[in-house]
């Protein structure tokens, strides 16, 4: 039987979760379900000066709201700094590492000397085989691994394919710093050795990262887990991904209204595909991903896309279900906190009965609580600019008309509403939108909303009647 894969996520906490990370927290995730395995969370704290309590409770907040689910409790790699450095002291005795003792003004120079001979600018191994009795007296070494200097190391990569690295291009990095802080390098391997980790699933700007890490693996006789580096992220314009085009935070994209779901799906076609699907679930996603279908060319991040994704999840998405998203979303979403504000029992079995239509005009969570507000709304209704150019003298003379037979409807419903503005219409000798869109504008404030027979049947028969009339007709 083959080993359980374990996979893992390892954010720095020196920011929010941006989208590139939800990415890779995503693949990481949907392999180890694909495969019955588990993913970890590792928190990767060990700057201490960029760190922060904050940064790390926005990525776990992050995730959460993501459904991205990790096995077991969130590890600290600042809190495992003293099995860091007892791995970093058994590679000294072992003889694949050693204590270097350089000044920082010393490596400096080296870089200098280095560069002005047209080399790069290494660490050249001056202390790699000297004997300890020639460490200066009271000065603390920092380690350095002993790197091949000949041959290659290999990185047999399932997204890249194999990787090949001239040895004589990987320096003796330090392990150890003279402080006795180890070094991002070094905590990875020590960390993912010990977690079990048996796939590496990240960006491949770590590919570098990847041989000198293999070679701590091999300096310690521990199996090097597979390594997937997939593509990042690109701008619509083919630039690395910045802000202007969507790097933020994931906390951002819930304040623009986008569902979990729909942003995964997104995500997971960064990169990815299945056939020609394009809307998948997560079930969907889980049962198709293998990470040797990632692409090895960098993705194109589209909002126009995410967006129409986006509309295609909602419209799908059962009118309950959706609801509660959009009640338990407006906090995060502009203004959204005073229509929640104005949420009653009522206010909610309503804006369930309209989201039929509501879901149908929306692309995001932002639209859905924006047409959705007139429900809400306090009379005087508040018009936008195009609702007040509709209700112009005539259409305010439409409705003053159309009035009396709207109040003499023993039954108030979409059809009954819809059959008295059909037959007043007709007997006025105009076209329906000459009735319906100054009714639009009267009950919602808009020139937009869900159908206007909809809106009455919401509303209700007291509130209709009193929009209507405080329109001045």
């Amino acid at each position: 039987m083959s080993e359980q894969v374990v996979t893992r996520f390892a954010p720095s906490p020196t920011g929010f979760l941006h989208i590139g990370g939800a990415r890779t927290a995503l693949f990481n995730w949907l392999y180890a379900r694909h495969t019955g395995g588990k993913m970890l969370l590792r928190i990767e704290d060990t700057d201490r000066e960029r760190s922060t309590e904050a940064a790390t409770a926005a990525i776990i907040d992050g995730l959460t709201w993501l459904g991205l689910t990790w096995d077991g409790e969130a590890i600290s790699q600042f809190q495992r700094a003293a099995r860091h450095r007892e791995v970093a002291e058994e590679l000294v005795r072992r003889g694949k590492a050693y204590y270097a003792y350089e000044t920082p003004e010393e490596l400096a120079a080296m870089r200098e000397q280095a560069r002005a001979e047209g080399r790069p600018p290494r660490y050249n191994g001056q202390w790699r085989d000297r004997d300890p009795s020639e460490a200066p007296k009271g000065v603390p070494g920092a380690i350095r691994i002993k790197a091949p200097r000949e041959g290659e190391t290999i990185v047999h990569d399932l997204v890249q394919g194999e990787v090949r690295f001239p040895n004589k291009d990987l320096d003796d990095l330090i392990i150890l710093r003279s402080d006795g802080v180890p070094t991002y390098m070094h905590a990875v391997v020590v960390d993912d050795h010990d977690m079990g980790v048996t796939h590496i699933i990240r960006g491949d700007d770590h590919l570098t990262n990847a041989a000198r890490q293999t070679i701590i693996y091999q300096a310690m006789g521990w199996e090097v887990p597979k390594m997937a580096h997939i593509p990042l992220i690109h701008g619509a314009d083919g630039a690395k991904l910045s802000k202007r085009h969507g790097a933020l935070g994931v906390e951002a994209y819930r304040a623009m209204g986008y569902l979990p779901e729909a942003l995964l799906n997104y995500l997971a076609r960064l990169g990815w595909s299945h056939g020609d699907d394009e809307v998948m679930s997560i079930e969907q996603m889980i049962e198709w991903f293998d990470i040797t279908d990632v692409n090895k060319g960098a993705a194109r991040f589209d909002f126009a896309k995410l967006e129409a994704l986006n509309g295609i999840h909602m419209r799908n998405m059962d009118d309950a279900r959706l609801t509660d998203i959009l009640i338990e979303t407006l906090p995060h979403l502009p203004y959204g906190e005073a229509f929640a504000a104005r949420l009653t029992d009522k206010a909610k079995a309503q804006l369930l009965q309209a989201m039929p239509g509501l879901k149908e005009r929306a692309k995001t969570l932002v639209e859905l609580a924006d047409n959705a507000y007139f429900i809400v709304a306090d009379r005087p209704l508040a018009l936008d600019e195009k609702a007040a150019a509709i209700l112009d003298a005539d259409a305010r003379a439409i409705l003053k008309a159309l009035l009396p037979a709207l109040r003499s409807l023993a039954e108030w419903n979409v059809a009954t509403t819809e059959a008295v503005v059909r037959d007043y219409a007709a007997k006025a000798d105009l076209k329906l939108g000459k009735v319906a869109q100054p009714l639009r504008a009267a009950l919602t404030g808009r020139s937009t909303s869900p159908g206007v027979f909809d809106v009455l049947a919401v509303l209700g028969r007291e509130e209709s009647l009193a929009r209507i009339g405080g329109q001045n007709v």
